[in-house]
């Protein structure tokens, strides 16, 4: 680190930085001490100083912390800043965050004044769904809104059944088995061959994982699950394989030599 007898132009003193970028003198001594913003050079007096660069890493660090990193994360995402082409990728990581950032906040305010909608529309208020629908939005998880669908018994079992790890978990399985269905239906491939019944298989292994085993679920799920009109990308995407499934599954049961959904009627 480079000292100066006096402090010369175009260096700044801690202080000057801290009121320039809306810190504080202790928060820039802290990232000094954990080794995110290091003083270019030091006074002789042992005033640390700072230049234009180092605020523009500042700039970075703070903007990377307002996204919600932790602060070794942001140490891995600091770019270095010799070029004019260093300067501009540091800005588009940083536009990017953002952009995924609004992409969420927006999905979050949308799913929000939905559901206030709704409520107005509503002569009771149940409030338990409603916790559940927004510690989901919380959660990021783009699926809160099928709780809506669900009626209280079944958001029993789904409490009962799942915690957050494990419920997240079962959501993304469930949507990647999904995408596989989708692409067996463009890819022409028929509910009878081997590949299908392999797919269908494991989509049924995952309905007797969602309810236990419980076969008197399934005439709600077969209802919450009908789709006459998508009402966005989800639905439709769901419609697909539930055309798709329809007869998937009617070869399956039928070579199982079982029909659960009418054993679930009785």
């Amino acid at each position: 680190m480079a000292k100066y007898r006096a402090i010369p132009p175009g260096f700044m003193t801690v202080g000057e930085v801290a009121k320039k970028m809306g810190v504080t003198v202790r928060t820039l001594q802290y990232y000094d001490k954990e080794g995110l913003l290091s003083p270019s050079a030091e006074s002789e007096g042992g005033r640390r100083l700072y230049t234009d660069k180092d605020l523009i890493t500042l700039h970075q660090i703070i903007s990377l912390k307002s996204l919600g990193f932790p602060l070794d994360d942001i140490k891995q995402h600091l770019i270095s800043l010799e070029t004019p082409s260093d300067v501009a990728n540091a800005l588009t990581e940083q536009a990017n965050n953002i952009r995924k950032k609004i992409d969420q906040m927006t999905a979050s305010l949308t799913a929000i004044e939905q559901l206030k909608a709704e409520v107005l529309q509503m002569k009771t208020v149940n409030f338990k769904k409603y916790a559940d629908i927004i510690v989901n939005l919380q959660m990021n998880n783009e699926f809160y809104y099928l709780i809506k669908l669900f009626d209280d018994d079944t958001l029993d079992h789904i409490r009962g059944q799942f915690d957050k790890k494990s419920g997240l978990d079962f959501m993304e399985r469930f949507n990647r088995l999904s995408d596989e269905i989708v692409r067996l239906k463009k890819d022409n491939v028929p509910p009878e061959s081997e590949k299908s019944q392999q797919i269908t298989k494991m989509y049924w292994e995952l309905i007797m994982e969602f309810t236990n085993g419980d076969m008197s679920m399934l005439p709600k799920l077969m209802e919450i699950g009908q789709i006459d009109t998508a009402a966005n990308a989800w639905e439709e995407k769901q419609k697909i394989v539930n055309d798709y499934l329809e007869p998937a599954l009617q070869v399956y049961f039928s070579r199982l030599g079982v029909n659960p959904f009418a054993e679930a009627k009785k």
